[in-house]
């Protein structure tokens, strides 16, 4: 049968930028698979039919959670792209395994190797059921581990301390904000997408941590971030007891139904990760979090009219 690589996520900001790669390299693409490209969406928009459009590109439209869909949509293929998130690949492994798919690249989260049980369990437990899956299916696995992701409006981590850092005349802390953190740009995470894709005979079998380009305090990121706001960052600290002892009162109050106990605990919980890994087998040199953030906050200006 022809080949054909099948990707999920390919509407998020890594996903694009995969796809940007993708397009960079269409012969080198169409050689390797020339059964073409199955794209996997959730609903049919205009703007959409844009990606990859250099292609011979089928579009399926359906629910990561439907197995059946899962099923149809991997009909063929050898080699499936899941960009989509963890919290599908159960789904996504188990109609790989009825398909007899070949090779799955899949990216899951630095978030395993959290000390914290919600945060981490749920995570681990995911990626044990994926190595056990392909193992038995005899599919040739690589796990892709981000960590935090930014570089867009709607990257839901930066863009909030972004907003933050302009709106309050006074940026609250906890600890002094003094941990460090590792976050990966969205263009990173794409190439690295692509050079994984390509490069199977050194990068099948292996999992690669994809985190940033520097080691960074919360508080240096903020600060970075007021420097592009024209902005003299002043903090309040907030002690980690009281903190935790404020969310422990909002979970009793509202009766278990708000609980940000463990967020607290994970805010505070340092997430620095190497990428030797990566940087050895598929060239990873991801740019740092100063070189960067720029443009992000210059969007955010541009987003209010100020720029």
């Amino acid at each position: 049968m022809d080949e054909i690589l099948a990707i999920t996520g390919i509407t998020g900001k890594s996903g694009q930028a995969f796809a940007y790669h993708l397009e960079q390299n269409q012969d080198l693409i169409r050689s390797m698979f020339p059964g073409g490209i199955r794209l996997l969406l959730h609903k049919e928009r205009d703007r959409d039919m844009e990606i990859l459009s250099c292609f011979d590109v089928e579009r399926m439209y359906g629910d990561l959670e439907d197995e059946l869909f899962l099923t149809e949509a991997f009909f063929a293929v050898d080699t499936i792209v899941h960009i989509a998130g963890i919290h599908w690949s159960r789904e996504v492994v188990n109609a790989a395994g009825k398909n007899f798919v070949r090779r799955l690249i899949t990216v899951h989260t630095t978030g395993i190797y959290s000390k914290y049980k919600e945060a981490g369990e749920e995570y681990r437990n995911i990626d044990d059921f994926v190595y056990m899956m392909c193992k038995g299916k005899n599919i040739e696995l690589t796990i892709l581990r981000p960590t935090m992701i930014y570089g867009t409006l709607n990257d839901k981590n930066i863009s909030s301390f972004i907003k933050m850092v302009d709106k309050f005349p006074v940026m609250p802390v906890v600890n002094n904000a003094d941990y460090e953190l590792q976050p990966v740009h969205f263009k990173d995470l794409g190439k690295a997408y692509f050079d994984v894709l390509v490069k199977e005979k050194i990068t099948g079998g292996h999992d690669y941590i994809l985190s940033g380009g520097e080691e960074i305090t919360l508080k240096d990121m903020l600060i970075e971030m007021g420097a592009y706001l024209s902005k003299r960052m002043r903090f309040v600290n907030i002690p980690f007891p009281v903190a935790y002892s404020g969310a422990w009162l909002i979970f009793l109050i509202s009766i278990g139904k708000i609980d940000f106990r463990e967020r607290v605990q994970r805010l505070c919980e340092p997430r620095v990760y190497p990428h030797e890994e990566a940087s050895r087998d598929f060239g990873y040199a991801p740019r740092t979090f100063r070189s960067a953030i720029g443009d992000e906050v210059r969007d955010y200006l541009k987003s209010l009219g100020r720029a």
